[in-house]
């Protein structure tokens, strides 16, 4: 059976501190931040997920942002490097946790560097965000580690959005969903849905039909409503101010075996 898990990672005080490079800085109000993540890890418990909490890294403001630090494909992860120089520490304990769950570990290592957030998986294809974040190097690290699994990985250009998956993400039956102004090349993908909203774009698969999807993106919700999913509706506009959204809050551990 496939494993059910979500690693989450509580924000810490530092939150508003946290990168933006897309969007211009707006205040983030912590507390209310921290009782939409808690609504976010209830929504996946509620669908059956089990959520790992990682140990938190309060001097790390964009820590809650735990997505960011790991890719799992199957039963090995490859602990990221980060673009930015400043999410590097927010490793360690991410590493931890997966070695504790059963993962085999690779890392990342200089020049190379990648934000878990511009990987996109659909079945055995892995879709990386060359980019701001994610380098060559990276990109080809990437390659080494997955492709003997059984992997196939697709590069693709990000210019317009932090990573991959600020611009999009994926359906159940495989078809990628994308906001056009913000996606690159969306011929690069066999089928792609375009969406009203650019937070529309970013869906969390929770099982079955059901899409965990942010408040902020009602039209797509409706779109999805009547193609015959399911939205499960969740607000994160306190994370939305950092260019966080539904997918970066949480890794979806489907391929465990441990």
């Amino acid at each position: 059976m496939p494993s059910r898990k979500a690693l989450i990672r509580r924000p810490g005080p530092r939150l508003a501190d946290g990168l933006v490079t897309h969007v211009e800085r707006t205040p983030v109000d912590v507390g209310l931040a921290l009782e939409q993540w808690e609504a976010y890890a209830e929504a996946l418990r509620a669908h059956g997920w089990e959520t790992v909490e990682v140990e938190p890294a309060d001097d790390c403001p964009d820590s809650v942002f735990v997505e960011d630090t790991v890719v799992v494909f199957r039963n090995v992860a490859l602990i990221a490097r980060p673009g930015a120089e400043s999410r590097r520490a927010e490793t360690v304990a991410v590493e931890e946790a997966v070695a504790r769950l059963g993962a085999s570990v690779n890392w990342v290592w200089e020049p190379g560097t990648l934000d878990g957030g511009d990987i996109l998986k659909i079945d055995d294809t892995i879709y990386v965000g060359r980019g701001g974040r994610t380098n060559a190097a990276g990109v080809r690290q990437l390659r080494a580690v997955f492709e003997p699994l059984g992997a196939r990985v697709v590069a693709v250009p990000v210019s317009k959005v932090l990573h991959l998956k600020s611009a999009v993400t994926a359906l159940p039956d495989g078809t990628v969903i994308g906001y056009p102004p913000l996606v690159d090349s969306p011929s690069l993908f066999p089928r792609f849905l375009p969406v009203p909203e650019e937070s529309g774009a970013h869906v969390v698969l929770l099982g079955g039909a059901k899409l965990l999807l942010a408040a902020s993106a009602p039209k797509s919700a409706e779109l999805l409503s009547g193609l015959g999913f399911d939205p499960v509706v969740v607000d994160i506009s306190e994370f939305e101010k950092l260019e966080g959204c539904v997918t970066c809050l949480s890794v979806r551990l489907r391929g465990l075996y441990a």
